[in-house]
């Protein structure tokens, strides 16, 4: 499978703002002044489907072949994949069948649902589910869409580093939440053309470290399934196209824990009045936790998504 490369980002840029606008970077100065830095948000919650995987999913499905867009698509997701997928299927016209795991976040079971998906619920976790995906689409004949080893994908979503370079032409690093990391992968073949200094870095659950353990050890790790609250990080199995991408250009790797993620959920709703979901506010967590490393400097965080489960965020606010 050929990775998709910078040209490949840029054709993939023009048909994504055929229908998205470009979503803000803006600073925040009471994080910037918290962080020691000049700490800008890439607000990726301000999508359609308040997330960044919008903007692949409308890539991929506009390529489908005529015969594809005839027999359909399915895919396996948490939430932010198949609203992608969802949105860009009722754009196209095109049948969408999404897997989900029993335990899925309901209110992104109801956001696939509104968009005119058809939701099969299986599984414990995410891989799980996968696997019952890949099932059915042997059986049914399916396009499967898989959320991490298609380079469409991986080129739409690189459309926001785009956005991100052309406002701001040489941060010094850019924090980038990973489930299997379509959009670390698409930031950081945009920055090793754009900003080859700017330090790509990864952002992954403590309790959900397979990828981060693929990188630094250079091989496929698998773990159990994760029991972190944050969906959009909770996957247990690498991905073979995003982890070769990772292992090529990503400088570093940054685990954080469930209780750091909440803390930055509640930062981001208290100065922003953002709500991010818990892999949308994994990046400002590893801010935190680097800031020794960020002082002086100028970094991008990649609020990736707004999805909270909203029994997650009234024991987020119980709290205060």
């Amino acid at each position: 499978m050929k990775p998709p490369d910078y040209d490949d980002i840029v054709a993939a840029a023009k048909i994504v703002h055929q229908h998205l606008l470009p979503t803000p970077l803006i600073e925040w100065p009471a994080l910037s002044e918290m962080l020691g830095c000049r700490y800008y948000l890439k607000h990726e919650n301000h999508t359609p489907t308040t997330a960044f995987k919008v903007r692949g999913g409308i890539n991929l499905v506009s390529r489908l072949t005529p015969e594809e867009k005839k027999r359909g698509i399915i895919g396996c997701t948490t939430g932010n994949h198949g609203q992608s997928l969802a949105y860009a299927c009722r754009l196209f016209g095109v049948r969408c069948v999404l897997v989900v795991p029993k335990n899925n976040n309901p209110d992104k079971n109801a956001a696939m649902r509104s968009r005119g998906a058809e939701l099969i619920e299986y599984g414990k976790d995410f891989d799980e589910a996968r696997e019952h995906c890949e099932t059915i689409c042997r059986r049914e004949g399916l396009r499967y869409v898989h959320s991490a080893n298609e380079p469409d994908l991986i080129a739409g979503v690189g459309s926001l580093a785009l956005e991100i370079f052309d406002q701001l032409p040489n941060p010094d690093a850019i924090l980038v939440p990973v489930g299997l990391g379509s959009g670390i992968c698409g930031t950081s073949l945009v920055a090793a053309c754009r900003s080859p200094a700017t330090e790509i870095i990864g952002v992954q659950s403590e309790v959900a470290p397979a990828v981060t353990l693929s990188w630094r050890q250079g091989r496929i790790v698998k773990t159990d399934t994760p029991t972190t609250f944050a969906e959009g990080l909770a996957t247990r199995v690498p991905a073979s196209l995003t982890l070769s991408i990772m292992r090529q250009y990503v400088r570093d790797m940054i685990l954080v824990t469930d209780d750091e993620l909440r803390e930055a959920i509640l930062l981001l709703l208290q100065v922003t009045h953002n709500l991010a979901e818990g892999a949308g506010a994994a990046a400002t967590a590893a801010a935190f936790k680097i800031k020794h490393r960020l002082q002086g400097k100028t970094v991008v965080g990649i609020l990736s998504g707004g999805n909270l489960d909203l029994r997650e965020l009234a024991k987020l606010l119980s709290r205060q």
